[in-house]
């Protein structure tokens, strides 16, 4: 088996016990981004010096017995909203181009504390505003699976990398499905935890109530480990939750006999793809061959999350990207005459159309007069699709559902309709809105050999459970655990025989 080949925590193993070293990781991977990177362009920044001293780092450490965690030598990836010490960080966008921040994200202070090797930042949707990683200023990002196709997002970077080899692991932020929605397209697996679980200190904010950093990988054990990596309480982010059960990846194989799963009418009804509908039913039904039992159930409110995610979601964005005017940090225009012309011109210069677009949503929603029509509106609509939750987890330990309506779509076709790429995060959405986790796993192909992914969302804190029905999902369909691939054929095999 070729090192491409390996998952991250069997990479880690067979680095730990001395069969491979670190720097014979970056050599493949390197060698893959030398192969497919000006064709993908998964990466906005990449630093192969650095990589290889932090390698050499690390390979130290192992050989002295220090570092012993499932993550010690692996390559890793970034998305590039997480800031990181003396690395560019620029959220995809014109006013962050040269931006380098003095600081790691906790996030990623907490992987290179466990021996992770950083190799780059990916691309997005610019300021995680976008569904398709097509709203980067630097550029698109193609589906290794199919490359006139979109990988998803905003997240579409780093789960392209990992769907082509081009790192073992990445991070990526979910705010209304940006981590499980591009890993459905690309076919890795991808989980937003529980709000709070992952400290989101030197996330660059989009929309604070909603914002959660979480895996993007080639398996669940891997994504469980990942998670167990990154979850833990910080002072410096006064939404992190102090948990006493992020040890994820205990018990991540036991059955599934006897666990609840509901599925929601309202997520099958019209508008959704008629192969992704037969994969996840056909992931369903996996898991009641291992014992879980299933049950469908009407699920409200299906039709207000997108309304109430979007007014919410741009009122926090109007607010957070306020800072960026040319003064503090960032791009600033360089010709203006006075200080009101400078903010203008730096701000019309530096975001793109669709930041633009939801910045003057989220405005208009704040504004006097119409804050109580929809804001507030929307806040109360937030808490009864928490409540509806609330009353689906009081029978069920996991709902089942699709991620998307379709599988990848064309490059281009979103953009061209702004308003059809935001009812594409319908099934998603409700998630951030309630604070849950959920799970993106790959099902199945569709007729072109694009991807399928089936999402498990559980009740808050109950990420266990989730991983253990992605576990046992996942070897029911199929997939050999740890066998991660370089280019998608070898799981497009399994899941066109599965599906």
């Amino acid at each position: 088996m070729s090192i491409l080949q390996l998952s991250a925590t069997e990479l880690s193993d067979r680095i730990r016990s001395g069969e491979i070293k670190v720097t014979e990781t970056l050599d493949a991977v390197f060698g893959v981004i030398e192969a497919k990177e000006s064709l993908l362009h998964c990466y906005v920044t990449l630093d192969r010096e650095k990589a290889y001293q932090k390698a050499a780092l690390v390979q130290r450490r192992i050989d002295a017995g220090e570092l012993t965690g499932p993550l010690a030598g692996v390559p890793f990836a970034i998305k590039d909203n997480l800031c990181t010490q003396g690395t560019r960080t620029t959220c995809s966008s014109k006013i962050l181009e040269n931006f380098v921040p003095a600081y790691n994200a906790e996030a990623v202070t907490r992987l290179e504390a466990a021996g992770a090797v950083i190799i780059g930042k990916t691309n997005m949707d610019e300021f995680a505003m976008g569904s398709t990683t097509e709203t980067s200023y630097y550029g698109v990002t193609r589906n290794p699976h199919g490359t006139d196709h979109v990988p998803g997002g905003s997240s579409g970077g780093s789960a392209a990398a990992v769907a082509a080899g081009e790192c073992f692991a990445a991070l990526g932020s979910d705010t209304g499905g940006s981590i499980r929605q591009p890993a459905s397209f690309c076919g890795v697996v991808g989980m937003k935890p529980t709000y709070g679980t992952v400290s989101r200190y030197g996330l660059i904010a989009y929309g604070s109530s909603l914002d959660q950093i979480g895996p993007l990988t080639k398996n669940v054990r891997d994504c469980a480990a990942v998670l167990e990596t990154i979850a833990a309480h910080d002072p410096k982010d006064s939404t992190s939750v102090a948990r006493q059960d992020t040890d994820f990846t205990v018990g991540l194989d036991q059955d599934v006999r006897g666990l609840k799963i509901g599925i929601p009418r309202d997520y099958f009804g019209e508008g959704l793809d008629g192969e992704v509908a037969a994969a996840v039913r056909k992931a369903a039904d996996v898991l009641e061959v291992r014992g879980a039992v299933l049950e469908e159930f009407d699920l409200s409110l299906v039709d207000y999350a997108i309304p109430a995610y979007y007014t919410i979601a741009s009122a926090e964005a109007s607010s957070n990207l306020e800072r960026f005017d040319g003064v503090k940090y960032g791009y600033r225009t360089g010709n203006y005459e006075e200080l009101h012309q400078m903010y203008k011109k730096t701000r019309s210069e530096g975001f793109g159309p669709e930041v633009k677009r939801r910045i003057l949503l989220g405005s208009f929603v704040l504004s006097s007069g119409y804050y109580d029509a929809y804001y507030l509106k929307a806040l109360r609509v937030k808490a009864l699709i928490k409540k509806a939750f609330n009353q689906a987890f009081q029978r069920y330990d996991c709902i089942l559902g699709p991620v998307a309506p379709t599988t990848a779509p064309r490059l281009g076709e979103s953009l061209a309709d702004p308003i059809k790429m935001y009812l594409g995060d319908i099934y998603t959405i409700a998630v951030n809105l309630a604070g849950l986790p959920a799970i993106s796993v790959p099902c199945g192909m569709d007729a072109g050999g694009l991807p399928i992914g089936v999402q498990l969302i559980g009740d808050c804190y109950q990420e266990k459970k989730l991983l253990r029905a992605a576990r046992q999902l996942e070897a029911g369909l199929g997939r050999k655990d740890g066998q991660g691939l370089t280019d998608g054929s070898e799981f497009g095999e399994v899941c066109h025989e599965t599906v």
